[in-house]
This record gives structure tokens, sequence and C-alpha cells, in this order.
């Protein structure tokens, strides 16, 4: 336990001495006799009495010792009187207090009351100061107008989030959530989400499922081939508000990977069926931003955003034993499992491809997912096959007339040419065995797919121009494709 020092006590072996001083020499009543001062009425002394010590040694008392002998004669010396204050002074008394004298000639001793005062007592009932009922029905009012007051101005200020209310700067807006300027990504996708389906079919190798986007008033849908090939019956279409309706298969062309399929109209509501804007896909450019829209994994109306990364990327694919050519818009935008045949828009909501393949690393399609490498078929030549479809019932293959040696390979790429058809668009324009071409319209010749790819982007009719090196000459010549005969 710690020690502790209690301030201004101590212990005495004898009883104390209390005192309070109310017998010494009142104020202004004191007579001065020598050294000191007495009271009035009192002998006076020359020098202080000394207390015997007999009141110390208990109750035996010994005869008081024998007085000291005088001391011999000396003149006195003049002591010069003290000065006295005025008698009206505040302080007129001070050289009358014995407190104030060290050489007080005794000490008088005073015995405290044994019964304290009486304390004070409370008043009776109905006695003491009264407070009118007018001035508390006064102060009660105007307390409650003040509290009504102060209540009503903090409830406005924290109703209406004035600046006030904050010393700080205000943080947020209170724009309304549903507005969104029309060219911004949530404009565009509120904008072409319905004209967007998904798509469900039944095969002899169980369901598959797909997406596509309505391109007519009446119904028609594109997709890819792959979404609906082998399909028995109709495939049921999904929109994004809920509605489902069946389709049938109009027509495709397999080695495109383009397929049309028409919705039954019957049982949805007037205004259910919305067409795509269709866009222009050789005014794409790399960076540009685009949408894609689809189902991928079966979530129905995902929306998701990248860029443009690459123009005209030669596709060849051979899923299901069927070859497939193109040239296709390389994006970034995420595309999974069931994007297949779901629509590529651009910033103003026009689509410009169908997205139709993805690259992997994994070497199992079922668990192949997006690693930011996607390609869609441009619209351009979508949009020429479907409607080929649609009024034919099959769509016209571009050919340039020639065959490619598929053992060839070289450093600086290109695809040999092993035969010429006779009377054919490269038979034309003089191109001959040995030939090996590099580029279709500047578009590099990496391998002889490359070739086919870039081929049938454009449709049969139109020219292009071919770069080829012949011997050890670069050469370029014209060439006007046209449609396969069968």
């Amino acid at each position: 336990m710690p020690n502790r020092v209690m301030l201004g006590w101590r212990k005495w072996t004898e009883e104390p001495i209390v005192t309070d001083g109310s017998a010494w020499q009142r104020p202004g009543q004191g007579e001065q006799t020598g050294g000191g001062w007495s009271v009035p009425g009192a002998p006076a002394q020359s020098s202080p009495a000394v207390p015997t010590s007999s009141a110390m040694r208990g109750p035996a008392f010994l005869p008081p010792p024998p007085p000291p002998k005088a001391p011999p004669h000396r003149p006195a010396a003049w002591t010069p009187p003290r000065p006295q204050p005025p008698a009206n002074s505040w302080w007129s008394d001070a050289l009358a207090d014995p407190w104030r004298d060290p050489e007080a000639p005794v000490v008088v001793v005073k015995t405290p009351p044994s019964d304290p005062p009486a304390l004070e007592r409370p008043l009776p009932p109905g006695q003491g100061a009264r407070v009118s009922l007018g001035l508390v029905l006064i102060v009660s009012i105007v307390t409650a107008l003040l509290a009504g007051a102060l209540g009503g101005t903090l409830g406005y200020v924290f109703a209406s989030g004035t600046p006030g209310a904050n010393a700080g700067p205000q943080l947020g807006a209170n724009a309304p959530l549903a507005q969104r300027p029309p060219d911004s990504v949530a404009g565009l996708a509120k904008k072409v989400l319905p004209s967007v389906v998904t798509i469900n079919v039944r095969s002899g190798e169980g369901a598959a499922i797909g997406s596509g986007f309505v391109v007519s008033p009446d119904g028609y849908v594109i997709t890819n081939n792959h979404v609906v090939e082998g399909a028995t019956g109709n495939a049921i279409v999904r929109f994004t508000d809920g509605q489902v309706a069946t389709a049938s298969i109009v027509g495709s062309d397999t080695e495109a990977d383009v397929s049309v399929i028409k919705i039954d109209k019957s049982g949805l509501p007037d205004n259910e069926i919305v067409p795509v804007e269709i866009g222009n896909s050789d005014d794409v450019q790399v960076g540009d931003p685009v949408l894609a829209i689809g189902a991928p994994l079966g979530l129905n109306s995902t929306v998701t955003y990248g860029i443009v990364s690459y123009i005209d990327r030669p596709i060849h694919t051979s899923e299901g034993g069927t070859a497939r050519y193109y040239a296709a818009i390389q994006t970034d935008a995420a595309v999974n499992q069931g994007n297949s045949g779901g629509p590529l828009f651009d910033a103003a909501g026009r689509v410009v491809g169908i997205n139709s393949v993805i690259g992997t690393l994994s070497s199992d399609q079922s668990s192949a997912g997006n690693v930011g490498l996607a390609f869609a078929i441009p619209i351009n030549q979508a949009k020429r096959l479907a409607q080929e479809i649609i009024d034919t019932g099959k769509a016209r293959r571009t050919v340039l007339g020639v065959e490619f040696d598929s053992s060839y390979a070289s450093p600086q790429g290109g695809a040999r040419v092993s035969s010429v058809a006779q009377g054919g668009p490269a038979f034309a324009a003089g191109l001959k065995i040995g030939d090996v071409l590099l580029a279709v319209n500047k578009r590099p010749i990496e391998e002889a797919n490359d070739a086919t790819a870039l081929i049938r982007k454009y449709a049969p009719g139109e020219t292009v121009q071919i770069d080829f090196l012949r011997g050890s000459a670069r050469q370029s010549a014209s060439v006007t494709l046209a449609a396969a005969a069968n």
C-alpha cells in the first residue's frame, strides 16, 4: 500500500490548546503597557507571565520556584511612542489587535461550546415568496414558441438539404437515375436491347442456345449457322421483356456461318418486333467502341463493352466438320458461349457484325471462355447473304477461280496458286500457276485460308486488287470476282 501524507495535521502528546482569540482585547480597546498590551481592568504587567510546569506534571503540585533576583538598576532608555492611526480610519484598531503583537503577554484558552447552533428550519407551508400564476403562464408560452421555431427551422434545413445545413461541401448529386444520355452505353443498350433475342433449339445431340437479332418488321432474325445447325423442329426465341415465340429456319450458308430464321408473330404484342438499324462494317476502324449483346452461358440480354481491336482478321474454323471462312472484326468485348449469333453494335447503336467465335487457350471447347479475343462476321457480308437467303432460299458464294497449294509455307507468307479455273476471274486477270498471292486490297495473306476468307468478304461482281509474286518480281492485278457455280 502506498504511503500517504496528510497535509496540515500533526499528532501531539499533550492535550491541544484550543483558542479562537475571542478573549483577547477587542480591537480599539487595548492599552499599551510597556512592551505589550493588556486587557482593560487587568493589572499591568512588566513582562509576560510564565506558566509553571506544574500543570504538566499530574496531580502532585510543587511549590513555585523562588523569584529571580532583580537585575542591577540601569537607567531606562527612552522609547518613542508608537504611532497611532487616526480614530476614523478603517485600520484604526490594527495596533490594538493582540494577534498582531508577537509579544502578547498571555494565551487565553476558550472551550468550544458543547451544543452546536440550531439549524435553520424550513418555512411553514404557505409562507415565503410566491410566484404569480400569470408569470408562469407567460414563461411557458414563450418557451413553447421558441422550441417550435427551433424545431421547424431544423426540420426545414434537413428536409430541403440546403447548403447551410452543412459547413462542408455537398457530396454527390441527386440526378434522376432514369436520365441517361442517348449516346451513352446505358442509352445505347436501352435502345437496342428490344431487338436482341435468345434462341433455343433441339437437335440429335441435345439442346443448344445462342443469340440473334431482328432485322425486319416481318420477324426475320439473323444468327449463326452453328446455332441452329441440325435443329429438329422450330426454334424458341425469347425477347428481353420475357415474351416467348416460335421461329422456323429459313436457310443457311454453312461456310459463311450465317442463318436466317423467322418468328411466328401470332400471340405477340403489336410492338414486340423491333428491327435493328444496320450499319456499314466497311466504315469500322480500329479503336471504335462497340457493344456485344447476347446470352453468354444462357444469361439473357447480357451487355458487354469494348473496342475494335483489328479489322479483316482472316478466320477459318472447321467445327462439326464444316469449314467456315470470313474476314472478321476483332474486339475485346467479353464474348462467351451463348453469344454466338448475337449483334455487335457501334457507338450509334447500329449492327456492324455478328459475334461468332472466340480465341481461347483451352483445348476443350466446353471449358473455353473469354480472354479478350472475339471475332464477328462483318454485317455487310452477313446482310448480303441473309438477303439472298430470304429472297432465294440460298446464298451465293464468292470465288476467285483458283486452288492453292496446301503444302506451301514461306517466312514471308503468301498462298501459292496450284490451279487456275478456265474462264474464271483469276484466269481473266492473267494469274498463273505458281504465282504467290500476297494481299487482297492491301490486306496481307499469311496462308491459303487467309486468301479464301478475304475473297469471301466481297460480293460477286466486285473488283479487288491482288498483289502477287511471280518469280522474284512483285506484281498486282485487278480481279472481278464471281459467284460459285453451285
